[in-house]
């Protein structure tokens, strides 16, 4: 019922006719960005440090636009192969939120962007191993916790960079008051599912998940960007990766999926191992449910300030009616 009440138009929900800066379309300041200090960056006047900024931006707003077109075959996939029937009517709205979400990236990359970059190497990887198995539970655990988790948290760095008002900050808090739903949908269907399982079954479903996990953390980097403005790519990469702000961000990815994670009994030693190895352990302790309630909030916050401003433009309106007559 959630899945159909929570439907939207992102032609009308969303103000696109917001201006948006090509050059930094998020109004991400310049300490945020991977290259940010590097000697490409130092060397570079404020033309190109402009030029970077728009790329960088094209380039991680490309990576959300594929991610969610992955997400929306994999929600069509789920509707098939799911066994129960309520299962297959909430990926059926799922299918449609994230065809929305695809529109509504793809608007913002061509129209105010102006780029759009292809997809990652590591997403197609991990999508293609997400679509390819043909178990009901793996389109779940790689799309609605994996995939839809780390792309809660890339996207709630953004939004919460983003300047009140912005265009950017509606997409991206609506786009998230959805995936904060399909997360919590793909943990209720896998945490009973997954307490059946055997030893054997658990052990293959937790190595996906490592891998997953690895793919996920090296998606980041941004080497198309440095290919496409001509630097040298191995040394940007390797800033990127040494890179205090870029470490911080990376381990940040994953405050959604290990909790929930653990939460859904893929809690073996490989996986406690790989989290260690990331850094991001500790997040096993982090209340999931208090974090998704903080990302639905957000968008109904948005929604009840733009009524509050729409009806004192009525009221002023009216005002300026009343006097001239």
């Amino acid at each position: 019922q959630k899945g159909k009440d929570k439907q939207w138009d992102a032609q009308s929900r969303i103000d696109w006719s917001l201006d948006v800066d090509p050059m930094n379309p998020v109004g991400v300041p310049d300490e945020f960005i991977g290259l940010f200090g590097s000697p490409a960056w130092e060397a570079a006047d404020e033309a190109r440090r402009a030029e970077i900024r728009q790329h960088n931006a094209a380039w991680g707003f490309s990576q959300f636009l594929h991610g969610e077109q992955g997400a929306m075959v994999c929600a069509a996939k789920i509707v098939e192969v799911v066994p129960d029937m309520d299962a297959k009517f909430y990926a059926a709205t799922q299918t449609m939120d994230e065809a929305r979400h695809v529109e509504a990236f793809s608007r913002f990359l061509q129209e105010k962007i102006g780029m759009v970059y292809p997809i990652n190497s590591n997403l197609t990887a991990l999508l293609g191993d997400t679509l390819r198995d043909s178990r009901w539970d793996m389109p779940y655990l790689g799309m609605q916790v994996l995939i839809e988790g780390l792309a809660l948290a890339a996207f709630g760095v953004q939004r919460d960079l983003a300047p009140e008002g912005s265009l950017a900050k509606q997409l991206l808090a609506y786009v998230m008051q959805d995936e904060a739903r399909h997360v919590a949908f793909g943990r209720i269907s896998l945490k009973d599912y997954y307490s059946a399982l055997t030893d054997a079954e658990r052990d293959e479903r937790e190595e996906f998940v490592v891998d997953a996990c690895y793919l996920m953390r090296d998606r980041f980097r941004g080497e198309e960007v440095f290919e496409t403005l001509g630097l040298n790519v191995q040394e940007c990469a390797e800033w990127v990766d040494h890179s205090p702000l870029m470490i911080q961000f990376r381990s940040h990815l994953f405050s959604r999926i290990v909790p929930i994670v653990k939460d859904i009994g893929l809690w073996g030693p490989k996986v406690q191992k790989a989290f260690r190895d990331m850094g991001v352990y500790e997040m096993a302790a982090f209340d999931i449910d208090a974090l998704m309630k903080a990302d639905e909030d957000q968008a109904e916050s948005l929604d009840q300030s733009h009524a509050e401003m729409a009806s004192r433009a009525l009221e002023v309106d009216q005002a300026i009616a009343a006097g001239a007559s």
